[in-house]
């Protein structure tokens, strides 16, 4: 008998340019662009398989699910399905670590350079005719600094984190983390405590996930810590960061700059107060999205369900919970 393997929110992931095929070959796929809380239900109760990147299933919508016997998480953090809810129910969850390395840590690089440039002020000053205005051929008006033998402290070491600390030293850079347990078996890098952490790093990256012990963490006593001339960027989730705290913080020249691809609130209310801070970069949560990376999810996506299928754990998250 056919599964039925119902996405919930296949367009926070298709963009139209991505195969489902992987997918659908294992049953039969239903898809939805997105999907509203009061239709979570409606469409999933009766699925075998429920695939979710967005959409969330806590303890009430986990009970009303009849048939589910694993809900694939579209993403690496699962922070929106109660997964011990889950396992109660005998759901398994699995989600896809690892795929989102390369785009992210490109990102971040982006983020690293366009920062130490001030490359968004000038470019601005090009279309806006300010160059064109120069008594000089050049422009000089916000500082840039090359990043050489700077300090880039990374916030979360795991996979993505790695991959930002090599690329960070190909430029030359330092690279610390921050040290948030008494011991760690990866010795690869120095680790410093919170506000030693703060004090030496000329950029902050974040890249841990988010957790009770995570959630603002980074807030108004954190960026006090930092120096004045440090950034800070987050390219994790976007309650990490108190970000009614970094807009203060940005006004009053507490901190140097801020890039953010992830907040909050996503969508931002258009009234959020960091929409309007000075010297802060934010992209839509794209750090994730290239073509390869998006279709490499997919294709993890239908490992964890084929494996399971078959009666094999693969990246489930709630065996043990």
């Amino acid at each position: 008998m056919s599964e039925t393997i119902v996405f919930l929110d296949a367009s926070t992931v298709d963009f139209g340019d991505i195969d489902l095929t992987p997918i659908a070959s294992l049953g039969k796929l239903v898809t939805y662009p997105v999907t509203k809380p009061d239709e979570t239900i409606p469409r999933s109760k009766d699925a075998d398989i429920i695939i979710t990147n967005k959409v969330v299933f806590y303890s009430n919508e986990i009970a009303q699910l009849n048939n589910c016997k694993l809900i694939a998480v579209a993403a690496t953090g699962y922070n929106t399905i109660d997964i011990k809810a889950a396992k109660n129910k005998n759901i398994a969850v699995a989600n896809v670590p690892g795929y989102s390395r390369e785009a992210v840590a490109q990102l971040t690089v982006c983020f690293i350079l366009a920062l130490a440039n001030n490359l968004i002020k000038y470019n601005t000053a090009t279309h806006d005719g300010s160059w064109s205005r120069s008594p000089i051929f050049t422009m000089g008006n916000w500082p840039t600094m090359c990043i050489n033998d700077k300090v880039l402290g990374i916030m979360g070491y795991g996979d993505i984190g790695k991959r930002v600390g090599q690329l960070a030293k190909a430029f030359g850079m330092k690279v610390i983390a921050l040290k948030r347990e008494a011991s760690y078996n990866d010795t690869s890098v120095d680790r410093y405590p919170l506000e030693e952490f703060c004090n030496m790093a000329d950029f902050i990256s974040i890249h841990m996930p988010l957790n009770e012990s995570t959630h603002h963490l980074v807030n108004k006593d954190f960026f006090a810590m930092m120096k004045p001339t440090a950034y800070i960027i987050n390219m994790a989730r976007g309650p990490i960061v108190d970000t009614k705290a970094l807009a203060r913080a940005l006004h009053n020249n507490v901190i140097a700059g801020a890039a953010l691809d992830v907040l909050e609130q996503e969508p931002p209310d258009i009234h959020e107060p960091i929409l309007s801070a000075p010297n802060c970069i934010i992209t839509p949560h794209i750090g994730w999205a290239s073509r390869e990376t998006r279709q490499s999810l997919i294709n993890e996506i239908a490992e964890n369900i084929k494996a399971f299928l078959h009666g094999t754990k693969r990246n489930i998250v709630n065996d043990t919970v």
